[in-house]
């Protein structure tokens, strides 16, 4: 059974519902996140270029494993249009043995990667 501390949760931004989906999409067809959720829109605001700017952002609340976490990072680079990209990870300190279990399982990458 998957330890509490290989779970992770990555936080990702998008620019767009779209953008979101397609990411979400992807790296859960390439067995990176076990799921991919969008809340959508946040309002974020944060230093770039030398000023503060306000966005209209979706967050992508990615499950995954600490394991996977350097390959679905890259996913995410390769995918997203920021040339900064939001990709965060948090430990997921508790859950229930069968969640982080189907998490775990749902990672394994698959033969040939």
């Amino acid at each position: 059974m998957a330890g509490v501390a290989s779970a992770i949760e990555v936080h990702v931004t998008a620019s767009s519902r779209g953008e979101a989906d397609r990411i979400c999409s992807e790296i859960v067809a390439r067995r990176l996140a076990a799921c991919a959720q969008v809340v959508a829109p946040i309002s974020s605001t944060y230093w770039w270029a030398g000023e503060v700017q306000q966005a209209e952002e979706w967050l992508l609340l990615i499950k995954t494993t600490a394991d996977r976490f350097e390959d679905l990072a890259a996913c995410v680079r390769e995918l997203h249009s920021y040339e900064v990209p939001e990709i965060v990870a948090v430990p997921i300190v508790q859950g229930t043995p069968d969640y982080l279990e189907w998490i775990r399982r749902e990672t394994v990458p698959e033969r040939g990667e």
